[in-house]
C-alpha cells in the first residue's frame, strides 16, 4: 500500500491521477463518482458513502483558482499530520447484532482511512475567511476569534461558502474512493486474489468537517438547522431519513479513530444524541499534547521502533511525522468513548486495533 498510494504532504508530484481542469470540475461536482464512473471503486461503495458520494448544489465558480491548482494534483493522495491508512483486527464487538449487520467479526481486518480535500479545502476555508471577515461589518456581526468568522446563510457569501465547501467535500469523497480502490488493488496482488474474493466491502464514508442542513427538535420546536461539524462526525440512530438504505434499522457508522498506538472504535448514534449534540459525536480521541510539544519528547525513530515492538508495520513519509503523532499525544480513547457511551449520545459496536499504519 506505501508504494501504491501517494503520501505526504507534498506528494501530489507523485499523484497517480494529475487532473485537468476539466476533471477538477467534475470531481468538485461529482464526488466519488467521478472515481466510480472512471473505474475506481465499485458502484456498491456509494450506497455506502455519506450523501452517495455526491453533495447537490456544488458549483466550482465559488472555488478559487488558487483551491483549483492546490487540489489537482492532489487527488488520490494521503495527507500528513493525523491523516493515516490503518490496517487493524477487530479485537472486540459491544454489540454483536449491528456488528454482524456491519460485516464486523472478532478476528477480521479492517481497513480504515482518514483522508479528506486537502490543500483544495484548506484553501477554500482561508479564501473564505478572508471574504466572511470583510462581509461582517456589514452585517455587523463580531466574533472573538478571526477563526470563527461567518455570515447569514441566506446571505450572498454565506451561499457561495456553501456551494464552495460542499466542493470540497466531493473532493474529499473522490479522493477516499480512489485510495480505496488502489488497497484493494495491493490486498489482490498480494493475495492473489480478487478484492470481492477478500470480502473488502467498504463500510462506510463519513464526513468529519461540514455542515449540513438538517431538521432537528430545539426548545421543544422542530427547526431547519445548519449543522457545523469541525472535527467531529455526524451520528443519526435508526429512522432518520439521513440514513443510507443498508443503515435504516441500525444507523449509520460513526468511526472514532484512537492513535497508531492504541485502538479505534465503530460506533452508532442515539436519539438522545438528537437532542444533546444535533447526532453529533466525537471524530477521534483528540490530541492532549501540541506537535511541538510531542516532537520535543520524542524522536520519530523512537516511536517507529516502541510501534514495531508492539508487533505492527509502520510506513511512513515522514520520520518527523511519526514523533507528532506518537500514541502519548493523543487522549486515551477508551476513556473518551466511555464518555460518549455514558453521556447516552453514542453506543459501541466495535473496537480494533492497529496491525498496520501508513502515515503522510
Amino acid at each position: 500500500m506505501y508504494e501504491n498510494i501517494p503520501v505526504g504532504l507534498r506528494m501530489g508530484k507523485r499523484a497517480k491521477i494529475a487532473l485537468n481542469k476539466n476533471q477538477m470540475n467534475e470531481v468538485l461536482q461529482t464526488g466519488a463518482r467521478w472515481a466510480v464512473q472512471q473505474g475506481y471503486g465499485w458502484k456498491k461503495d456509494l450506497e455506502h458513502t455519506e450523501e452517495q458520494g455526491c453533495m447537490p448544489e456544488a458549483n466550482p465558480q465559488y472555488v478559487s483558482a488558487k483551491a483549483i491548482q492546490r487540489g489537482m494534483p492532489q487527488c488520490g493522495t494521503l495527507g500528513s499530520g493525523n491523516h493515516f491508512l490503518e490496517l487493524q483486527r477487530v479485537e472486540q464487538l459491544f454489540d454483536e447484532k449491528t456488528a454482524k449487520s456491519f460485516g464486523l467479526e472478532k478476528g477480521k481486518i479492517a481497513l480504515m482511512l482518514h483522508s479528506g480535500s486537502r490543500g483544495l479545502g484548506h484553501q477554500i476555508a482561508s479564501d473564505f475567511i478572508e471574504v466572511m471577515q470583510g462581509a461582517m461589518k456589514q452585517h455587523r456581526i463580531e466574533v472573538p476569534d478571526r477563526q470563527l468568522a461567518c455570515v447569514p446563510i441566506q446571505s450572498q457569501e454565506g451561499q457561495a461558502y456553501l456551494s464552495a465547501m460542499k466542493c470540497g467535500v466531493n473532493f474529499a469523497f473522490c479522493n477516499r474512493e480512489l485510495m480505496t480502490h488502489w488497497a484493494r488493488e495491493s490486498f489482490a496482488k498480494v493475495f492473489r486474489q480478487s478484492a470481492e474474493s477478500l470480502e473488502m466491502e467498504l463500510l462506510y464514508d463519513v464526513c468529519h468537517n461540514v455542515a449540513k442542513e438538517e431538521e432537528h427538535t430545539v426548545d421543544g420546536r422542530k427547526l431547519k438547522v445548519l449543522v457545523h461539524r469541525k472535527g467531529a462526525t455526524r451520528a443519526m440512530p435508526a429512522g432518520r431519513k439521513e440514513n443510507l438504505k443498508v443503515f435504516e434499522k441500525t444507523g449509520h457508522p460513526a468511526i472514532v479513530p484512537g492513535s497508531m498506538g492504541t485502538a479505534s472504535y465503530v460506533i452508532v448514534g442515539t436519539e438522545k444524541a438528537l437532542l444533546e449534540s444535533f447526532g453529533t459525536v466525537c471524530h477521534g480521541a483528540g490530541r492532549s499534547m501540541s506537535r511541538s510539544a510531542a516532537m520535543k519528547s520524542k524522536r520519530g525513530e523512537q516511536v517507529k521502533k516502541e510501534l514495531e515492538a508492539l508487533g505492527e508495520v509502520v510506513k511512513a513519509a515522514s520520520i518527523q511525522g511519526l514523533a507528532e503523532e506518537m500514541p502519548e499525544a493523543y487522549k486515551d480513547v477508551d476513556e473518551v468513548v466511555e464518555s460518549v457511551v455514558r453521556a447516552g449520545i453514542g453506543k459501541k459496536v466495535a473496537r480494533m486495533v492497529p496491525v498496520g499504519v501508513l502515515k503522510g
